[in-house]
């Protein structure tokens, strides 16, 4: 049985806040299974690397004997999240949110175990909700409190709008707490405003606050923007194997030790133990090989990820690639560059023609995979090795 202190060392890692510590410890302490909430608006169709440091977390608690609950927030989803927004931002429509949350309900359990995970959803008693209980729901904030959230401030300061709707996200996140009657919320640390609010409301009905984690928002593969399917920096959990393990490999040396951090079920001595190796001259490659089969194993199976070890090795020709490849950042236009103007700005064909020939030949790769469509555009956030031929490569950061 897992003791108060080891359960606290165990969560507090990869952790960026515990609001309180003190408390977590005394409902730790009860002897009774907590109730652990995480809320996900259903906004996309697929779940990626990102959103799995929480729900990692939530894999903990069910380890250390607690009720999860996963909260998809189709009725939220609706009302569209404003967190981190600069302007309002768009509601899905009932049709997307139900495909989307169908679609998650399968992703989670790649993660968590389906016989103790809880799946609820907002709308349940959002849906129930008449225009005077809301009414109510929305008197107990005030206007000046919800401006001392960062981006609606923002927005104030600088004359954006700002919808009334937009106010109720955070109530109704909150309400949500109240009624799950949770012990813990886990969000990540853009929610930290909307979880606080949960623990106002708890209190206005009577009840135990719940204690709030936060968790670090992940850099996508660019390494600089939080990981998002918009940017195209994200690795998704159902990508194929191949396309994963290429993905991760793409990421910078540094970046790896921050996906080692957060991403790894390895012990912290285990990680460690191989950063102190690389330090002495194991080349930071076989690292990372370590980590995309660690991380294409717990989607996949360990069939694939050698599998697409294997592969990679393969197309980058068993050795051919240099140890040491350089590394540029090149701006995109709207969003993104075309691949013969990123080939020659770097420095890898002399010419957007020679570029167009090279590709026609098959001499062009993108982490390994041959181009062949000339006018491919590659999307703001991507970070990939392209190579041309056998002995050129570049590492790119398309911003």
């Amino acid at each position: 049985m897992t003791s108060t202190v080891e359960a606290i060392e165990q969560i507090s890692r990869g952790t960026a806040e515990i609001l309180l510590e003190d408390g977590l410890i005394k409902k730790l302490q009860l002897g009774r299974p907590l109730r652990i909430k995480a809320g996900f608006d259903p906004t996309a169709p697929d779940l990626h690397l990102g959103h799995t440091v929480l729900i990692n977390k939530l894999r903990l608690f069910q380890q250390l004997g607690h009720e999860v609950i996963f909260l998809i927030g189709d009725f939220t989803g609706m009302i569209g999240d404003p967190t981190g927004k600069s302007a309002t931002r768009q509601p899905l429509t009932r049709e997307q949110v139900v495909e989307n949350a169908a679609s998650y309900k399968q992703q989670i359990f790649k993660i968590l175990d389906k016989e103790k995970t809880r799946v609820v959803f907002n709308s349940e008693w959002m849906g129930e909700m008449d225009a005077a209980e809301l009414v109510q729901l929305a008197a107990s904030h005030t206007v000046a409190r919800m401006l001392e959230r960062d981006d609606f401030n923002k927005r104030y300061k600088n004359g954006q709008p700002i919808a009334v709707h937009e106010f109720l996200y955070p109530l109704i996140q909150g309400y949500d707490s109240v009624v799950l009657e949770a012990d813990v919320e886990l969000g990540g640390t853009d929610q930290k405003f909307n979880l606080l609010v949960g623990r106002q409301l708890q209190q206005d009905y009577g009840q135990e606050q719940q204690i709030v984690m936060t968790t670090p928002l992940l850099e996508g593969m660019d390494g600089v923007q939080k990981m998002s399917k918009s940017l195209g920096n994200y690795i998704g959990i159902t990508d194929a194997p191949g396309e994963m393990f290429g993905k991760i490999m793409s990421i910078s040396d540094d970046l790896m030790w921050r996906y080692f951090d957060v991403l790894s079920f390895r012990g912290l001595s285990d990680i460690q133990a191989l950063h102190k190796q690389v330090d002495d001259g194991l080349n930071p490659r076989d690292a990372k090989f370590e980590l995309a089969q660690e991380i294409v194993a717990r989607f996949h199976d360990s069939g694939a990820a050698e599998s697409a070890k294997d592969e990679f090795i393969a197309r980058f020709q068993q050795g051919a690639m240099p140890d040491e490849i350089p590394e540029m950042s090149l701006p995109g236009t709207d969003g993104s560059l075309g691949v013969a103007h990123l080939l020659k700005n770097a420095r890898l064909v002399s010419s957007t023609s020679e570029a167009f020939r090279m590709i026609k030949q098959g001499a062009v790769r993108i982490d390994g995979v041959r181009v062949e469509d000339r006018s491919l555009q590659i999307n703001a956030g991507t970070n990939c090795v392209y190579q041309v031929g056998k002995r050129k490569f570049c590492r790119v950061r398309v911003t």
